[in-house]
């Protein structure tokens, strides 16, 4: 059944285009089924772009305020999600967001004090690739907070984000997952690709180690999300990387109330 599919007239038609001999091309062995998905993904990813630009218009227009968080295993997607998410839209009024560990001086303030400083100013875009969720799971996962810490975070932070939706911020928030081979092949393949292998860190060489760990940290998180009225996370199936980018915008236009028919 699937091969008949394969060489319907639409499909091979697809493939014998400039575009369909590249994705047929894109990786060995050739795939046909794999060639064929991608540029269905190309053609559904160019159309919902249009739609962000969109969006963006509107945000800018309106001088609305909109938080996007992202967060998730290491390995997740989480950074190429969001290139494909931001890689067409007006870069001056938007911000990607990936902080480092935090400094002595911000160790010694409010906790939230550094995303604070990080939100979006009116007509502006702020996409966190991780977040002040840091706190929720991989600072207690790796020890990098004690359970004092852990635990006023998690008394506070539904009230922050109340706080930012009552002054008019769009909050949406993500969380990419995968399983745990899947996080292992891809951990391979960044050791392996001299142009990926700065991407690793202490924190991913644990991450298998620890896996069940952050897993019961991960449930504390959703749960703690169940309580007043918070924001939920959109939990995106992350296996397979073109799936989970289209999923993911998806959701966004879906969370956004923009105005579909403004002209950009």
């Amino acid at each position: 059944m699937e091969k008949e599919m394969l060489f319907e007239p639409e499909n091979i038609k697809k493939l014998n285009s400039k575009k369909g001999m590249l994705a047929l091309l894109r990786k060995k062995p050739l795939n046909y089924d794999k060639a064929i998905r991608f540029i269905d993904y190309e053609k559904k990813l160019k159309k919902y772009q249009i739609e962000l630009i969109k969006l963006q218009t509107w945000v800018i227009k309106k001088e609305k305020r909109v938080i996007v968080i992202f967060e998730g295993r290491d390995a997740a997607g989480k950074g190429g999600a969001i290139r494909r998410v931001t890689e067409k839209m007006n870069p001056r009024h938007l911000r990607i967001v990936a902080l480092p560990k935090p400094t002595k001086v911000e160790k010694s303030q409010w906790y939230f004090q550094r995303y604070v400083n990080e939100l979006p100013k009116a007509g502006e875009i702020v996409f966190f690739d991780r977040s002040w969720y840091n706190r929720a799971v991989v600072e207690p996962v790796n020890g990098f907070c004690g359970n004092n810490a852990y635990k006023i975070f998690m008394n506070q932070v539904n009230d922050f984000e109340r706080m930012l939706i009552e002054s008019g911020t769009k909050l949406v928030k993500i969380y990419m997952s995968i399983s745990k081979t899947q996080q292992k092949k891809r951990f391979v393949d960044i050791k392996n690709n001299p142009l990926k292998q700065w991407k690793m860190t202490k924190v991913d060489e644990n991450a298998q180690r620890l896996w069940d760990v952050y897993t019961e940290y991960k449930k504390k998180m959703f749960l703690n999300t169940k309580k007043s009225g918070a924001i939920r996370f959109k939990v995106i199936r992350a296996n397979r990387k073109t799936t989970a980018r289209i999923d993911v915008i998806e959701h966004i236009l879906k969370k956004i109330p923009y105005d579909k028919s403004i002209e950009v």
